[in-house]
């Protein structure tokens, strides 16, 4: 976390100042935009505007100006950094010779310090300058609550970079198509009408099992690609694949029925009163534990699924492996290929067997394998891009081994290439298993 205490929210600034923009430019930042804030002197203070969002004519143009240095392109941008209040005379600097990005200076410093990998930059093309300053910008750290409501206001996916997005979508969360709204909205009026809102309620209270979701993520992710299976040896990114169907595809199906479930609950309890005013006052509480239920359920959901969707990979791929073992106290995810064989580990070699964790997010949660030792090697797989690299220094003094996607591996984003603990799904898969552990593996 960038600090002890939580972020304050600034998302009805955002909300301000997207009604005053023409376009909206979001990044994730990488390593290099925000090394300088962490280690001055290292790099010049600034981040990097990708060239495709410099040809597009968010920012000013740049223009050659110096006839002793045609090979340097620059231009002026006051901006606006609303966190700290300050209106900056900062700059784009283009050198041509050197690559295809711009950088973009005189930021203010304490912004940029101690972020978790995979932040976010937005920045805003004001319609009338505000003291002078044409754009403004926020940086937003990735663990924060406007993170999770920014990825989700803008639909943005498990492989987003950069992007120019409409400023009228902050006003405006677009999380279903119009027309599944509308669908939505028809039923419930309908309902109402001829006095069946009880029985739609009913229809739709059940959520789908994660389970069932996760299933029904990956027929999708098989009918769009053309694949027929998730066997890790077929795939070329196997981590990547499992990335996109738990974090997009299976989240954009869980929200359809989540929107049915609890806009018809809320529906519900606010037509009991005879005005909206007394209906909200009144129905607080209750509308409190419907939101409430729903957060929670959000994130169980995620845990569970990404599980389903390893189990799946194992399978596809022929691998012996025995789900939630229970070894005394503890119960890991996976363990390869048995618990009889993890078991029999002081009398045989230390290679024969691994336990495989899985979890979405890590955070703190990865300190639990602290206190779960086995005889065996110990790997953790997950889609987070936001582990610190303190984390993974920690991680491997303890001999824990951390399986990412592919793109997550070799991103500029995350800290994860520069530490040997962290290999992709198919390092994994082809390495800890193909090559050290063949016997894992069920022969054809």
């Amino acid at each position: 976390m960038k600090h002890d205490e939580p972020e304050e929210s600034i998302w009805s600034k955002l909300e301000e100042l997207a009604a005053q923009s023409s376009a909206m430019f979001l990044k994730k930042l990488s390593r290099n935009d925000t090394s300088w804030a962490d280690d001055s002197g290292k790099h010049q203070a600034g981040f990097y505007i990708p060239r495709e969002v410099r040809e597009s004519g968010f920012f000013p143009p740049l223009s050659a100006t110096n006839l002793d240095k045609p090979h340097i392109y620059f231009s002026p941008c006051i901006s606006f950094w609303p966190q700290t209040g300050e209106i900056k005379t900062s700059g784009m600097r283009h050198y041509s010779n050197k690559g295809p990005e711009t950088h973009f200076t005189v930021v203010p410093h304490d912004l940029f310090a101690g972020l978790s990998p995979a932040s976010l930059l937005l920045a805003g093309r004001l319609r009338e300058p505000l003291q002078d300053a044409s754009h403004w910008f926020v940086v937003i750290d990735s663990t924060s609550e406007d993170a999770e409501i920014l990825e989700t206001t803008l639909n943005i996916s498990s492989d987003f970079h950069f992007g120019l997005f409409d400023p009228a979508m902050l006003a405006t969360a677009r999380d279903l198509a119009a027309d599944e709204a509308a669908l939505l909205i028809d039923q419930l009026h309908h309902a109402i009408r001829i006095g069946n809102l009880d029985e739609f309620i009913q229809s739709v209270s059940r959520l789908p099992a994660p389970a069932e979701i996760a299933a029904e993520a990956q027929q999708a992710y098989f009918a769009s690609t053309g694949t027929p299976s998730l066997d890790p040896y077929r795939l070329a990114a196997p981590g990547d694949a499992i990335m996109r169907i738990s974090r997009d595809i299976e989240y954009e199906i869980f929200k359809r029925h989540e929107l049915r479930r609890r806009a018809s609950e809320v529906v519900n309890l606010l037509i009991r009163e005879p005005d909206m005013i007394t209906a909200v006052v009144r129905g607080f509480p209750l509308l409190d534990a419907v939101f409430l239920s729903a957060s929670q359920q959000r994130k169980t959901r995620a845990g569970r699924s990404f599980e389903f969707h390893l189990a799946t990979i194992l399978k596809d791929g022929r691998i012996r492996f025995q789900e939630q073992a229970v070894l005394g106290g503890r119960r890991p995810d996976f363990v390869l290929p048995d618990k009889r064989t993890l078991t029999l580990g002081e009398s045989r070699p230390f290679i024969e067997s691994l336990v495989l964790s899985a979890k979405t997010t890590l955070r703190e949660r990865w300190k639990q394998l602290t206190h779960e030792r086995f005889n065996c090697a110990i790997f953790l797989a997950t889609v987070d891009d936001r582990v610190s690299s303190q984390s993974l220094d920690e991680m491997q003094a303890e001999g824990i081994g951390l399986v990412v996607p592919e793109s997550l591996k070799a991103s500029k984003e995350t800290f994860y290439s520069t530490h040997s603990n962290v290999m992709s799904f198919r390092q994994f898969f082809e390495d800890e298993i193909g090559r050290t552990r063949p016997f894992l593996r069920v022969a054809h």
